[in-house]
């Protein structure tokens, strides 16, 4: 267990530099900028040793992984937990009840079904809709178009239950994630003028994270540079 908790720490302190380092390179303060430590397919022990080294934020994207997961003692203290994977409406009831934040919203039925399922567990839950930026339909990764984002945003402002927090995009694969997310903050910027308070970024992983802050980025997913391969992958 000390082993992978120095591991853990190695890797957190390799990526801490790389967000200083952006943001002083792209003139932003280290404070604006917040890591999400994606622990899909990681056990919850790493999650604890994670908790006990200050990380506040971790990321799943699988319901039932995560449900079994946090079934034993919850979120670690202190910790939010984050569903940043496609999501199912017929898993959003669940999924409400251990996120804090979703950041896949990307159509109606999932803002219903998320609507539905934060009010039964008597929970405010914040939704972030997801963006496609992908040019190419053949390599859809999920997210709703653009022209789209002002209907969705309006739906979820008007909720009791769901708070809107902003945006999350995932750059496409191959394409340049400079381009991508110059995309994002032009739309991120637009939501802003109609909902002030939706001022959530959700860009950036490992390969990227760079880019992302460059470009506004306020939330950044980040799990193989901190946790390694993951164990399916060995």
């Amino acid at each position: 267990m000390r082993a992978r908790r120095d591991e853990l720490a190695e890797g957190l302190a390799a990526v801490e530099e790389r967000i200083e380092r952006a943001c002083r390179d792209a003139g932003r303060s280290r404070a604006e900028v917040h890591l999400i430590v994606v622990t899909k397919f990681f056990p919850r022990s790493d999650l604890d040793l994670l908790a006990d080294l200050g990380v506040t934020d971790i990321g799943e994207n699988r319901e039932q992984e995560a449900s079994e997961k946090l079934a034993d003692g919850g979120t670690p203290p202190g910790m939010r937990a984050h569903f940043i994977g496609q999501l199912q409406s017929k898993k959003a009831g669940a999924v409400s009840r251990w996120a804090d934040v979703v950041h896949s919203v990307d159509r109606p039925k999932i803002i219903g079904a998320l609507e539905r399922g934060a009010h039964t567990a008597g929970r405010e839950l914040t939704t972030l809709i997801q963006v496609d930026l992908d040019p190419d339909p053949a390599e859809h990764r999920g997210g709703a178009q653009p022209v789209d984002v002002p209907a969705l945003a309006d739906q979820i402002a008007a909720s009791a239950s769901l708070r809107l927090g902003g945006l999350m995009a995932v750059a496409p694969l191959g394409g340049d994630p400079d381009e991508a997310f110059a995309r994002l903050a032009v739309v991120a910027q637009r939501l802003r003028a109609d909902h002030p308070q939706a001022d959530w970024v959700s860009a950036g992983m490992s390969g990227d994270l760079e880019a992302a802050v460059r470009h506004g980025a306020t939330h950044l997913r980040v799990g193989t540079a901190i946790l390694g391969v993951r164990p399916s992958q060995r």
